[in-house]
């Protein structure tokens, strides 16, 4: 939902849009590929990357990508959840600072929410300056990124209510760390979601298998 309202705000500004999507063996792989090759043709967008990370899979260490690892259903709590991917935001902005470069394109544009997440260190305003900075360093001379992250001091409940202004398709978007089918209603990203449509006052448009909020 919040990559999804970052591209419609990114549109809107003026910029053509190259959509970049990761399967990195997170455990709702199919459901979220889908979800972005539907939303890519909602956008209109011309022009995209899908990349295959077996990384993840092999350094484990998240419920995301560990199958012995659990997802966590009993709420947000304190601190770092397991659903925390190791660095996985700085390894894709790295390779989205490739493709940039490769396509002259001026800027990336990361959906990270910072007061409303669930903790996780790579998705806080500091960070992904520092790795604009970074980026800009070790790429060539004549290359200037810019990383746009629209939505990092936003609540969910205003992003709810921006992507129902946008006509964001919001039933095109997906936030379950478990399921496939119907999200699952307990972990803490369909938490943090359903709080935030409770908080807005508007009926969400996926189907749960369970409806919780924090």
């Amino acid at each position: 939902m919040d990559s999804t309202l970052c591209a419609y705000k990114i549109k809107e500004l003026g910029y053509e849009i190259i959509a970049l999507h990761f399967n990195y063996a997170q455990r709702t792989e199919s459901k979220e590929l889908s979800c972005f090759n539907k939303i890519c043709d909602a956008l209109h967008v011309k022009d995209k990357y899908i990349l295959d990370i077996d990384f993840f899979k092999q350094l484990g260490a998240s419920a995301l990508t560990d199958a012995d690892i659990k997802v966590p259903t009993d709420g947000l709590k304190e601190g770092v959840p397991v659903t925390y991917v190791p660095f996985r935001n700085g390894i894709f902005l790295s390779m989205a600072a490739a493709i940039a470069e490769k396509e002259g394109a001026e800027a990336i544009a990361i959906g990270v929410v910072e007061e409303d997440s669930s903790g996780y260190p790579d998705c806080t305003e500091e960070y992904i300056k520092n790795m604009q900075t970074s980026i800009n360093l070790g790429t060539k001379q004549e290359t200037n990124i810019e990383i746009k992250m629209p939505l990092v001091h936003l609540k969910k409940s205003e992003i709810v209510n921006a992507s129902i202004q946008k006509k964001v398709p919001l039933e095109l978007t997906w936030s379950c760390y478990a399921n496939e089918d119907e999200a699952c209603g307990v972990c803490d990203s369909c938490r943090l979601r359903l709080n935030g449509f409770n908080q807005a006052g508007v009926q969400d448009p996926i189907q749960y298998a369970t409806y919780t909020t924090i």
